[in-house]
């Protein structure tokens, strides 16, 4: 066994190398500098920033290994300009109109900082009180925001996928579905839900569950009398109806199901109701859209995404549940070494999802909401419900057809005219648009039918974006036209 000499010279020798790991005075002072220099060039131009960018190279990030000695900061922050930022989809940039965009606004990165630099654990109350306090006040305030009781509970996760399956496993074991049940137990749901909720089933153990898929009208709503039809003859025939998954904005198209329906059938059933508002939630706060989603207060849980419609960067997702009991069941563990955490009437975010160690994810929301205001989020908010509208009239004046009325802000659009096929022009179409990077759109396929999608929910886009993009889609539309008017 070492002598303390031993140890003592091996402290001695390790010490000065370890300290390097906190760089203090003049050497913080100048990485700091570098860092917020960069942040403030890159938000400076953020709003000419392209959708897309298809050309750029990252041989430099693929070759890199990491080594025994650093590297200088500018060089890395080099290396993240041109091979990190520049490549792909611009996230930051208006100029993306597709899938469902994220947020970004300044504060986010501000309260991230802080929750980085003072690494506050917000896990558990006893630890972190708080950490906690301030996430579980944005729970009180989305429940509200979503007319939950007081007494409903919840948990900020990295997203709508850890938030739906906690929701999911919740709802399986408030309901009983143990393992000798899975095979005859029912999930009600439909090809518009988004494909989280079915990676969530699996990963809940809940494979071997029956999925029964709802019909949607012509809306691309749910068919709440198929839903109910499916659960009466899953019932006659002996097994287990337990959930029912709707939407409050689909990824394809904003649509909203008709929850307040799709409720009274659910209690009519004894179903737990999980509302999936990832996209469309917090148009709630809309007060001409708030009727949109009535009956989603009737749901016993709902996913909703503040990293989309408050415009937070991503890694910010957030589950509502009713039954505060249920969540922690499914939950809570005990472990000998936390065995001097103290019991607290404040629950603690460990005790209500898969975490343990919690990033200070919260304290992003809680800045941005307190730092502003709720009024520019509203706004913000009508004016992407305003843009889609916008565009659903004038991509008509260019003999696009549409798909149905906007009822958020993502809008279905589509040229058909004259052509024997519609679909393999539309996908060449969107490709177009995509290699010439200036506007990045997306597509989907819906019923074998190729629609071009826009969805408007950068904060950073406004009237002048969409008539940019319009002009852009007429350009390429024509270009396609050309050439196949060229083509033998």
């Amino acid at each position: 066994m070492e002598d303390l000499t031993t140890i003592t010279a091996h402290l001695q020798r390790l010490e000065p190398g370890s300290r390097q790991l906190e760089p203090l005075g003049n050497e913080l002072a100048a990485l700091t500098e570098q860092v917020v220099t960069y942040a403030h060039a890159f938000l400076n131009q953020a709003e000419q920033l392209p959708g897309y960018n298809s050309n750029s190279p990252t041989h430099r990030l693929q070759t890199m290994t990491v080594g025994e000695e650093g590297r200088p900061l500018a060089e890395l922050l080099d290396i993240i300009r041109t091979e990190v930022d520049q490549p792909g989809i611009n996230p930051a940039s208006g100029h993306h109109l597709g899938y469902i965009p994220g947020g970004g606004i300044y504060p986010t990165a501000l309260g991230d900082y802080l929750a980085a630099v003072t690494n506050q654990y917000a896990g558990v109350h006893f630890a972190g009180p708080g950490a906690v306090a301030v996430e579980n006040q944005m729970i009180d305030w989305l429940n509200k925001l979503m007319g939950f009781p007081a007494a409903a509970t919840g948990n900020l996760t990295s997203g709508g996928s850890i938030a739906n399956l906690i929701a999911i496993v919740t709802a399986r074991d408030a309901c009983g579905i143990t393992s000798h049940r899975i095979a005859d137990a029912c999930i009600y749901l439909t090809a518009q839900v988004h494909h989280s909720v079915q990676k969530a089933i699996r990963i809940a153990g809940l494979g071997e569950a029956r999925l029964r898929q709802v019909a949607t009208d012509a809306r691309h709503k749910m068919d709440t009398a198929h839903l109910h039809t499916l659960i009466e003859q899953d019932r006659q025939q002996g097994l287990v109806p337990f959930l029912i998954v709707a939407s409050a904005g689909t990824t394809d198209s904003g649509a909203i199901d008709p929850l307040a329906d799709i409720a009274a059938i659910a209690r009519q059933h004894s179903l737990w109701l999980h509302v999936d508002a990832a996209y469309g939630g917090f148009f709630r706060l809309v007060d001409n859209l708030k009727d949109k989603m009535q009956g989603i207060e009737q749901a016993d849980s709902i996913t909703v995404d503040p990293h989309k419609g408050l415009f937070l960067a991503y890694g910010l997702g957030a589950v509502l549940i009713k039954d505060t009991r249920a969540m922690q069941r499914s939950h809570q563990y005990q472990a000998n070494y936390m065995q001097d955490v103290e019991d607290s009437s404040s629950p603690s975010p460990a005790d209500l999802s898969p975490e343990l160690t919690k990033h200070f994810r919260g304290l992003r929301m809680w800045l941005s909401l307190h730092l502003f205001g709720l009024r520019p989020f509203r706004q913000a908010l009508e004016e992407k419900y305003w843009l889609c509208r916008y565009f659903y009239h004038k991509v008509q004046e260019l003999d696009f057809e549409v798909g149905p009325e906007p009822e958020l802000s993502v809008c279905l659009y589509r040229y058909t005219k004259g052509l024997e096929e519609p679909n393999t022009f539309n996908l060449q179409l969107v490709k177009a648009i995509q290699q010439d990077g200036r506007i990045f759109v997306s597509s989907t396929t819906i019923g074998g039918i190729v629609w071009l999608r826009l969805a408007v929910l950068v904060f950073r886009t406004h009237r002048q974006i969409i008539d940019e993009y319009l002009a852009v889609l007429a350009h390429h539309r024509d270009a396609l036209l050309a050439f196949l008017e060229q083509k033998p």
